[in-house]
């Protein structure tokens, strides 16, 4: 059924669509920021007030409002759906370590258990962890910083290594069991 427009001319749905799509699209493009989700509520709010468009229901002035009511509604709908259904998962394509949350406090705990068991260590040995692997130095600028030489560092690392190894082991930090049957 025709509408008349603010001239008194007769309009069908389709002047009234052609008319209002464009301003339409735009609104809700602007909420959803999704292309093809913006057309597809587009045409879903089209849907839901043709017939008051038909019936002369909706002021001719007042269509793009009226449109754009409809819109955020229909908008509404989806964002409630989705949010009581939550994500959508393929279970032939889930891999649970790709999508498992870390646990930083096995992390916090690991790094107190390391800094305690290096706290262990003789003082060189204990530089030499520190400059070499905690700071990043080379070996010839830790030899430099400690007045040794370069295979005195490596010796001194090698060990410093072997013995941190060997507490964290009786700590059971690094998979060593303290039972003597395994």
């Amino acid at each position: 059924m025709p509408d008349w427009n603010k001239d008194g001319k007769k309009e069908s749905i389709e002047e009234i669509c052609y008319g209002t799509w464009k301003s339409i699209y735009q609104y809700i493009y602007y909420k959803v920021q999704n292309r093809e989700e913006a057309e597809d509520i587009t045409q879903e709010t089209y849907v839901k007030a043709i017939s008051y468009l038909q019936n002369g229901s909706v002021n001719p002035d007042k269509y793009i409002g009226f449109l754009k009511t409809v819109a955020l509604n229909v908008m509404r709908d989806l964002w409630r759906k989705k949010k009581r259904r939550g994500p959508i998962v393929d279970i032939d394509t889930f891999i649970p370590k790709e999508n498992a949350v870390e646990d930083h406090s096995e992390n916090s705990t690991d790094r107190l258990m390391i800094e305690h068991a290096i706290t262990q260590l003789n003082e060189e040995q204990r530089t030499v962890i520190e400059l070499r692997i905690l700071k990043g130095f080379s070996v010839a600028e830790t030899a430099g910083l400690m007045n040794k030489k370069e295979g005195t560092i490596r010796v001194i690392q090698h060990r410093a290594l072997k013995n941190l190894a060997n507490i964290l082991k009786s700590n059971n930090l690094m998979g060593g069991t303290t039972d003597e049957s395994t």
